[in-house]
């Protein structure tokens, strides 16, 4: 079998796997099921050594369904709410930013002994990129410019990313069951039914917007593209069609399936202590990021399980995902969590130009 079809069937063998998993965990009533269900147990398969696969095309096509999906909350409403509260976002900006500084400066002084090969300049891009509070391709890709060892990179965030994706749906699950979390029925997506030809349109505008993003060469454009187009046509007050539930379920397994393929093998054996490393710190900045969630909430007036959401130190997808299954304000999450990746994809390399002058000056 030539190359192509085989990577086909281990795609499809994976998808299968994958589809097992989240009716499971429909079953077990678990949180995001349709996430959570592929990616545990792709991320099983792969350390174990199976011949798991992901698609990129059915990767990218899932972040367009859910980017589009999620910019029907933004209603004009909406907006306004949340442009009242810029400064919050300002707050929940630069708190991310000091957060993942300190937990690099952590990392490097926990490891600098056995990180001694490198030039103080790479162990500090090391660490540095391995803490900072963005998407694990980005981080990645910057720190390769440093000479930093980007396979503790991309093992420190992927470490952290699967960790807030497991243990912050269960902790709003159980928060839900515990006080009956519910928020403001204003917060929930204009148009709720799936109409067509709407949805035909709708899908027409937010594919043109992730084309137009990757040709401009942007992060996440599939996402970010959907998203904003699907902004635009809600703020103008265009509700063609919601998304049916069906495909919003399938975008979720796919991109589950592309989580969970990052952990191979080799990725139980990558310094064993820098994981444990990365484990015991990455719960100490949700936990610390759950308070923070809840002194905002009590500053701008939103609910607790809003403001967590939005600030919780996870990826943007993941977040307003489980935002939206368990209708837990989604705009205001998806808002928070855009501007937070945004101002770290703009500020971490300055600021890490500052921070190696200042290591090299003392």
């Amino acid at each position: 079998m030539h190359k192509g079809g085989l990577a086909g069937l281990r795609t499809a063998l994976t998808l299968l796997l994958a589809l097992a998993a989240a009716h499971l965990c429909v079953w077990l009533d678990t949180p995001i099921p349709w996430m959570l269900g592929p990616l545990l147990v792709t991320a099983l398969a792969s350390m174990a050594g199976g011949p798991t696969h992901s698609s990129n095309l059915l990767r990218n096509t899932g972040q367009w369904v859910i980017g589009t999906a999620l910019g029907l909350y933004f209603t004009p409403q909406v907006s306004a709410l949340i442009l009242a509260q810029w400064w919050a976002i300002v707050l929940a900006v630069l708190w991310a930013l000091a957060l993942g500084a300190l937990f690099g400066l952590w990392l490097q002084r926990r490891h600098r002994a056995e990180l001694a090969h490198l030039p103080s300049r790479a162990l500090l891009a090391t660490t540095y990129f391995s803490g900072s509070i963005g998407g694990a391709s980005e981080m990645t890709l910057l720190s390769e410019r440093y000479g930093a060892r980007t396979d503790l990179v991309a093992a420190a965030h992927s470490m952290r990313l699967v960790m807030v994706v497991l243990a912050v749906p269960f902790g709003m699950q159980w928060a839900q069951h515990q006080w009956g979390l519910t928020v403001d029925a204003s917060l929930l997506p204009g148009p709720r039914l799936a109409q067509w030809p709407g949805l035909f349109w709708l899908g027409l505008v937010s594919a043109a917007g992730g084309w137009v993003m990757v040709k401009m060469g942007r992060t996440n454009p599939w996402f970010m593209g959907s998203l904003l187009a699907s902004m635009a046509l809600t703020l103008a007050g265009q509700e063609w069609s919601a998304v049916p539930n069906e495909l919003t379920n399938a975008a979720q397994l796919v991109i589950g399936v592309s989580l969970g393929i990052r952990f191979r093998r080799d990725f139980v054996t990558t310094a064993p202590r820098w994981l444990a490393s990365v484990a015991w710190g990455s719960t100490l900045m949700m936990a610390v990021s759950v308070l923070f969630g809840a002194a905002l909430a009590w500053g701008t007036g939103l609910h607790p399980a809003t403001m967590i959401l939005g600030t919780a130190p996870g990826g943007i997808t993941e977040m307003a995902i489980t935002a939206k299954v368990l209708q837990l304000g989604v705009p205001v999450v998806t808002a928070f969590q855009v501007c937070r990746l945004v101002a770290v994809l703009l500020i971490v390399g300055p600021l890490f130009g500052w921070m190696a002058k200042a290591e090299k000056a003392a």
